[in-house]
């Protein structure tokens, strides 16, 4: 809103509609249009689990959903497995050694005497495989000054790469050679380990990790704020450099391993590396270590560093695909790692990924759906929107010359008007008399308004009357529903839930004071809440138990005995299973004649009741036609054989039928 004319004058502001670009105002989602899209799916026969998973994976209003973050997240994860070969170490230590000795064998050719040609047989004797050809050189005495450097070389290389596969900072560090930056290495190692061991220990580690990153901050380029996020970084590190040497060939793990050992052969270093091992191992036990990573084909040879910092990447992606997919048992939004997202897809991901977290817990805020154990559910809120919205598709397709108008706006009174009024009185829920009402404060001020020359009619409590009324007829209905599998496998269960909801709300907003059950029925039947049966899915259950639902039915008519009573079935199938005496449900098929005999005595009590059993059967079964038709001449009811399309219309006409008492 915006002030006109300049701003205020004589102390009022004029308002007109926003014009300035989108309103400020404006919700960042119109969660009522979500919730029909969802509902929508969910009407047509799926869940709530099923249709948000459906939307989040769609995405709205132009922004990306879950497939397309999570396809993103899967492309990078096969480059990240072309990118190269992770035995790459082994290949340039290979290639190294290959140059020492042929750089020391060439001087040795140029040497006369005994010392050389010994030095040659030993060059000879030398295992053929690259960790054993290194550990045997570890005390040969080099001829040759060029040759002695490569060696020397590939073991500060392998030191290099073992200390920078753990500390993505510290190799840039160690390049020079230099022994103080060894020794601070080691330093920081010490340092680090009594942090860890403190924060172990359950202590406030605080400012003994501000002291740390004061004092060892540059060789961590990840700038962690806690000693949880330095953990964390560490662990992902380690558990990659694991899972990368159960990736290598047994030949290579064990080559690797020993000229990571022989790298390590400062006591000090290798002491401080392993107890951060042991540290790292006990605070996050739960990483994975173990799991092989698949290579793709192709690629340059790999450092052992960087090889560790491509598994360490791959299982970040590797991570967010699962998060992403929300597959597992208890997935949320909330599981994401939004800044891992961001890391990898960008900010506009991120943004994507809050607008998707933001609008479920928008439907949670204004209550459509709360969370349990089993994940997100509709509230009763929600579900009386899906049955407005289930019950206008009813009165949508009714034709008006031929039903009547039902969409009637006006809510459904219980009682008659008697032609009386009364004065209001406080709790009253009786209709107010307007024309009284206004008529006795016109009255009371009269003498004021004789005396001014305008103003409007002021009501007081006093002035109010109501309409008094007598109680009229309600009913009593049950709606029994068949949720056998066959109602799915012939698309029926969308249909079946859409009248529920919609007769539900029906009662609920228009007819408040009749009482309506409703009963679903496979191999049992049970008592269904519109908020259960929108959440109902079908299950592998075999059985048509008409008998247990009626039986049901009886006892809810039983409990509103002043009530019109009115039974309605929606079924595909004829009854093949009832309750035995012991009380368990049993089934046969083909229908035997005890479970006739059993649903029929159900039909007959219901019949001595005085209630009206309507059965609306669905598909063209020649033994469910038969058993409904001559139920319904021995219980005076009707049958429907409506079009799936329009079993809502049917259902509902005949309830509203029924409730004006055209039988």
């Amino acid at each position: 809103m915006t002030p006109r004319d300049g701003g205020e004058q004589h102390g009022r502001f004029r308002y007109a509609p926003w014009s300035g670009g989108p309103d400020p105002l404006a919700p960042p989602f119109d969660v009522r249009s979500v919730l029909d899209e969802v509902g929508q799916d969910v009407l047509s026969g799926g869940s709530l689990r099923e249709a948000l998973r459906e939307l989040m994976r769609r995405g709205m209003d132009g922004r990306r959903g879950l497939d397309d973050l999570a396809d993103r997240v899967r492309r990078l994860r096969e480059a990240a497995r072309r990118r190269g070969d992770l035995g790459g170490t082994l290949d340039q230590v290979r290639a190294m050694l290959d140059q020492a000795l042929a750089e020391e064998r060439d001087a040795l050719a140029g040497e006369a005497g005994d010392d050389a040609r010994l030095a040659e047989m030993d060059l000879a004797t030398i295992p053929d495989d690259v960790a054993g050809a290194v550990r045997a050189l570890g005390d040969y005495e080099w001829h040759s000054p060029e040759a002695r450097q490569t060696y020397e070389q590939i073991q500060q290389m392998l030191q290099r790469e073992v200390v920078g596969a753990q500390f993505e900072g510290l190799k840039q560090a160690l390049s020079g050679n230099d022994p103080g930056a060894m020794q601070a290495v080691k330093d920081m190692l010490a340092d680090l380990n009594q942090l860890l061991a403190a924060h172990a220990r359950g202590e406030d580690t605080e400012d003994q990790f501000r002291d740390f990153m004061d004092k060892h901050g540059d060789l961590f380029p990840e700038r962690p704020e806690n000693v949880d996020e330095l953990i964390d970084a560490l662990a992902r590190r380690q558990a990659a450099a694991e899972r990368l040497m159960a990736s290598l060939t047994p030949e290579q793990r064990e080559q690797l391993g020993q000229l990571m050992s022989d790298a390590l052969g400062d006591p000090d270093l290798a002491s401080q590396m392993a107890q951060l091992s042991d540290n790292l191992r006990a605070l996050r036990p739960g990483l994975d270590r173990r799991s092989p990573v698949q290579q793709g084909q192709g690629g340059e040879p790999m450092g052992y560093g960087d090889a560790v910092g491509a598994v360490a990447e791959l299982a970040d992606l590797e991570q967010l695909g699962e998060q992403l997919g929300q597959g597992y048992f208890g997935a949320t939004l909330d599981d994401v790692d939004v800044e891992r997202l961001e890391q990898y897809l960008g900010a506009d991901a991120a943004r994507d990924m809050e607008a998707l977290r933001q609008l479920e817990r928008e439907l949670e805020r204004q209550g459509y759906v709360s969370r349990g154990d089993d994940g997100l559910r509709l509230t009763p809120r929600a579900v009386r929107r899906l049955g407005e919205t289930a019950l206008k598709r009813v009165f949508d397709r009714v034709e008006a010359a031929g039903r009547g108008d039902h969409d009637d706006r006006a809510a459904g009174q219980a009682d008659e008007p008697t032609g009386l009024t009364r004065q209001w009185e406080f709790g009253d829920e009786l209709p107010i008399d307007t024309v009284r009402t206004v008529s006795n404060a016109l009255q009371r001020n009269a003498a004021q308004r004789s005396s001014t020359s305008g103003g409007g009619v002021e009501l007081l409590v006093e002035d109010f009357e109501v309409a008094e009324t007598e109680r009229r007829s309600v009913a009593a209905v049950a709606l029994c529903v068949d949720m056998s599998f066959s109602m799915l496998q012939e698309g029926r269960w969308g249909p079946m839930k859409q009248t529920a909801l919609a007769l539900s709300h029906l009662v609920q907003t228009r007819f408040r004071h009749d009482a309506l059950q409703i009963i679903g029925f496979n191999l049992a039947a049970r008592k269904l809440t519109p908020t259960e049966l929108t959440e109902a899915e079908p299950e592998w259950v075999q059985g048509t138990n008409l008998q247990h639902a009626l039986m049901l039915a009886s006892r809810h008519l039983r409990r509103h005995p002043d009530a019109e009573p009115v039974v309605l079935v929606v079924t595909d199938g004829e009854p093949t299973a009832h309750i035995e005496v012991d009380g368990r449900p049993t089934f046969h098929w083909p229908a035997t004649q005890e479970t006739v005999r059993a649903t029929v005595a159900q039909v007959d009590e219901l019949r001595r009741a005085g209630a009206q059993l309507n059965i609306f059967m669905l598909g063209d079964d020649p033994g469910l036609a038969r058993f409904v038709d001559a139920v319904a001449r021995r219980a005076g009811g009707r049958v429907f054989t409506p079009d799936i399309a329009r079993l809502g219309e049917y259902v509902v006409a005949d309830y509203l039928r029924t409730r004006r008492g055209r039988r």
